[in-house]
């Protein structure tokens, strides 16, 4: 992976982060850091999930996978936030 692919997993960890950290009512007790990683794992896992159904690649925007990633993002940062709150 070259660098501008590290930056551009980077930039579209933190898009996806926080979008999935809108989806969580609440306050979350967890940073930008952490929000950040489960952004780019949320990404990487949604692009692979959409690649098996076959959605990953459409004409436009590829709506369900934005969608499949930030539904991954939003449950990892409540289990992420669920794990930080009881310590």
């Amino acid at each position: 992976m070259e660098i501008s692919g590290i930056i551009s997993a980077i930039i579209i960890g933190l898009i996806i982060g926080v979008l999935g950290r809108l989806v969580v009512p609440g306050r979350q007790h967890i940073g930008v850091l952490w929000t950040i990683v489960v952004g780019i794992v949320a990404a990487l896992l949604g692009s692979a999930i959409a690649a098996g159904f076959g959605v990953a690649d459409t004409k436009g925007p590829d709506w369900i996978e934005w969608f499949i990633q930030i539904a991954l993002a939003a449950v990892g940062i409540a289990a992420l936030d669920r794990t930080k709150a009881r310590r």
